[in-house]
């Protein structure tokens, strides 16, 4: 009934909506963090650390969070306080605060003489006074400040709101010149090309700075047409199609760009993916391995070789190359070798190909892999020991492989089965220790009798959670991450954005705060993406840096966010589901997009079929013509509501309800009668469907990070596991 979110994200601002956040009208986003009575706890004693080393203890930051009414009176208090940071972030901050609720008279009080006190903010003082002013009428009065602005920062970000809103030509050509990698100033190039499409060198602005805005496909695919395209741009057009997922439309622009290794790669995969015209793909191929024979994109294109061979036989001497000249791939190609073999027959010849991929290159993931399927064989057949000794190299040989915790985790399970319960304990501590992120480390600390719910209780458990207020950036400049702490953010969105202009190769702190700002302007799902592929990096410099940021918690904070809390607070108590559980599974679902739609039409946050949807109104007296389902509210009314629904029908038992939840009851029930185990975690490595396996693994797994993440005692726990390092028992 409820189908899988699709990968690629549906824009929830576009149009009108996007206009309006660029110019600083008042959009409604995700209020992150907010203080939830007694489930959600904000701490008020958190200190900020600034990029110079010293320590600001701010009593304005942690109030981002509140609503405006809320925060009122402890401003209004903090304002009249003497000459201090947060005496003039208060100020700052209660002043957009009437703005907001278009008190202008008010926050020009406040907004007197700021700029002097507060120089950080300067140019974004003389904006609020001008929108202020605006807002009583005083456009003439409003003008002048914004020409002040030009006049007295003409080189900072914030001056791109005033050229555009000043709307004149000379001012835009300015915005243009100095300021391409500004959202605003992709508004003017847009206005531009409406009224006339051919003018390649704004297209080519947008292709290099917005490729990643909705709508940039539509102006590539008119670029295309420009003849007087150089090859410079043509390896930008192709980048900027790459990075949307149009493979083929990228082969064509690679193929017209400059010869490197990577574009010839890229032109070949893309003509590849595309099916169209695989001989094309395959010469492209070759090209590349002759032309540049050393490089990594080489050894994956002679991988792509031996995949599109014409007979697995004529497959091997690729494969060979890769062995011989590509160590990082080697592991690769010995394991498709072997399967190679397999295919063939010829067993020795297979048999000798695995060996070697233990034995040469047994910390890649194919030789992990490898492991894990003897090890299962071995389980499956009741040989304990032996399973045991298969998988422990997997924990200690690759412990950046996804199946390291799962390997851990079952060699404590084999050892209890083998009676052996102190190497059990001692193998679960390890998870928790090493892989604390993991779904197994939840496991393991379910067997070791923590506090962290199972399978059966994980719906009744309501633990207390505490929110921190946001972490500070670590890439940008002091008036963004001004901005930011102060929860300004479309104008953080737009000061950050100007100086974000290695979108393509970013540093790992880039990625995070660009990860972070996604956050904040409710592109859930984008910031999480970024946020979590930092630990793709293999360049030593960078994965060092990521392993750093890492053991930071508002790293992992920041990859399991609380937007939606208030709505997920009242219809979780109201279900009698645990909000924690909830928020796991839309996680999942969605990365809590409230506009993104699936293949199947599934809708939301929670991810709801409009049929589904339909069924659940009568039931809880609701008239469905009333649903939105691109509604939080609604979206989460429902969605809890189901999820409570399964739960009922499988006696609160949680794997089952969110196993169903997935699935569907009608296969649910189906393996209650073909899975004949009684222990749970053998029953999920059993789930024959790999999507609800994996799903079931997510959701739990997301719920268990929330958990160690949020409550204090569950993180003091974790946290001590941490320093212990225990060892893995060996066999």
């Amino acid at each position: 009934m409820l189908k899988k979110l699709q990968k690629k994200q549906i824009s929830i601002i576009a149009g009108a909506a996007l206009f309006a956040f660029l110019a600083g009208a008042m959009v409604s986003a995700p209020e992150i963090g907010k203080s939830l009575g007694k489930w959600l706890k904000l701490s008020q004693n958190q200190t900020e650390q600034k990029s110079d080393g010293s320590v600001t203890q701010s009593a304005v930051f942690p109030l981002i969070s509140q609503s405006l009414p809320e925060r009122a009176a402890k401003l209004a208090t903090i304002a009249q306080e003497s000459r201090s940071p947060d005496r003039n972030r208060a100020r700052y901050l209660l002043a957009s605060d009437y703005i907001e609720r278009t008190q202008g008279q008010k926050a020009l009080v406040l907004l007197q003489g700021l700029e002097k006190d507060y120089p950080i903010l300067a140019p974004y003082i003389l904006l609020k006074q001008a929108q202020a002013e605006a807002m009583l009428g005083e456009d003439g009065k409003a003008s002048d400040l914004r020409q002040r602005v030009l006049k007295l920062y003409p080189k900072e970000p914030a001056a791109v709101k005033a050229l555009y809103l000043i709307a004149q030509p000379k001012q835009q050509e300015t915005a243009i010149a100095q300021f391409p990698s500004n959202p605003l100033t992709w508004e003017i190039i847009r206005k531009r090309l409406q009224e006339n499409p051919n003018q390649p060198q704004l297209q080519l602005i947008l292709a290099k700075y917005a490729y990643d805005q909705p709508g940039i496909v539509g102006v590539l695919d008119q670029l295309v047409k420009q003849p007087t395209l150089k090859p410079a741009d043509w390896e930008l057009i192709g980048t900027s199609y790459w990075e949307n997922s149009q493979f083929p439309k990228a082969a064509n622009a690679y193929a017209k760009a400059p010869k490197t290794s990577r574009n010839l790669y890229r032109t070949a995969r893309g003509l590849q993916v595309g099916g169209k015209d695989k001989e094309k793909a395959i010469a492209t191929y070759q090209q590349l391995v002759q032309q540049f024979p050393n490089t990594e994109e080489t050894g994956t294109a002679l991988l792509r070789l031996a995949e599109t061979a014409k007979t697995p036989k004529d497959g091997l001497p690729y494969l060979d190359q890769v062995i011989s000249k590509f160590p990082k791939q080697a592991g690769t190609a010995l394991a498709q070798k072997a399967k190679t073999f397999q295919t063939l027959k010829d067993q020795k010849s297979a048999s000798a190909a695995w060996q070697l991929l233990i034995a040469k290159y047994g910390n890649s993931d194919e030789a992990a892999e490898y492991r894990w399927k003897i090890a299962q064989d071995k389980a499956e057949a009741k040989d304990y020991i032996g399973a045991w000794q298969w998988a422990e190299p997997i924990v200690t040989n690759n412990p950046n492989s996804i199946l390291a915790p799962r390997a851990g985790f079952w060699v404590g399970k084999w050892a209890a089965s083998l009676g052996k319960q102190q190497e059990s304990k001692t193998a679960y501590e390890y998870v928790i220790s090493q892989f604390p992120y993991s779904y197994y480390a939840w496991r393991a600390a379910t067997m070791l009798g923590l506090n962290v719910g199972n399978f059966d209780n994980v719906r009744v458990m309501n633990p207390e959670v505490i929110t921190p207020q946001r972490p500070l950036p670590p890439a940008g400049t002091e008036t963004f991450k001004e901005l930011y702490l102060l929860g300004q953010d479309r104008d953080a969105w737009l000061q950050w954005q100007t100086e974000f202009q290695n979108k393509i190769q970013p540093t790992v702190a880039e990625q995070f705060t660009e990860g972070l700002m996604r956050q904040a302007k409710g592109e859930n799902l984008i910031g999480i993406d970024e946020i979590s592929k930092l630990e793709d990096r293999e360049i030593p410099a960078e994965l060092a840096q990521y392993q750093t940021l890492s053991k930071q918690i508002t790293y992992w904070q920041a990859r399991y966010p609380f937007p939606y809390l208030r709505e997920i607070e009242k219809w979780s108590i109201d279900r009698k589901l645990n909000p924690l559980l909830v928020t796991a599974l839309m996680r999942q679902e969605s990365r809590f997009e409230p506009k993104i739609k699936s293949t199947a039409d599934a809708t939301g946050l929670m991810q709801l079929l409009p049929s589904t949807a339909k069924w659940i109104a009568p039931q809880i007296k609701v008239d469905f013509k009333t649903i939105n389902l691109e509604n939080p509210n609604d979206n989460i009314m429902l969605g809890t509501w189901y999820l409570g629904h399964t739960h009922d029908q499988y006696n609160n038992n949680s794997l089952l309800a969110i196993a169903s939840y997935n699935a569907g009851p009608g296969n649910v029930s189906k393996w209650l009668q073909t899975l004949t185990t009684k222990d749970p975690d053998e029953f999920v490595e059993e789930i024959p469907f790999d999507e609800t396996k994996n799903y079931v693994r997510q959701v739990f797994g997301n719920y268990w990070n929330y958990l160690r993440l949020y409550n204090p005692e569950i993180s003091g726990i974790v946290g001590k596991y941490s320093t212990t390092h225990p060892k893995l028992p060996s066999q």
